[in-house]
């Protein structure tokens, strides 16, 4: 049997990268925090249907942790705080659009 790939798949990389986004919530948070240059909580949370306060804090907590997010705190009257993506955060972008595609297609 021929193979169709002939690059061989680092399997580590692979369970690595599925831990950092799998969950119900990483990617959609990962794409609605994409659509804005800065964006903060109380609208990140408007915009990801039905995720918790809590929730929402975990995730982004999460994809902070592994340098997905940024998490800017501005000490001004009133203080808040804006979440933006890294470059390796945006680097998920195109990966992101691909899964949105194939979604697509296979509800079709």
């Amino acid at each position: 049997m021929k193979k169709h790939n002939k690059r061989k798949i680092n399997e580590k990389h692979i369970e690595h990268a599925l831990k950092v986004l799998s969950g119900k919530w990483r990617l959609k948070v990962l794409w609605e925090v994409s659509s804005y240059e800065n964006i903060r909580f109380n609208q990140l949370q408007k915009n990801v249907n039905g995720i918790s306060s809590l929730m929402l804090t975990r995730v982004l907590k999460d994809l902070i942790d592994n340098k997905l997010v940024i998490r800017t705190q501005f000490n001004e009257v009133p203080p808040h705080v804006e979440y933006s993506l890294t470059d390796l955060g945006r680097s998920l972008c195109p990966i992101i659009r691909l899964l949105e595609d194939f979604g697509k297609k296979t509800l079709e």
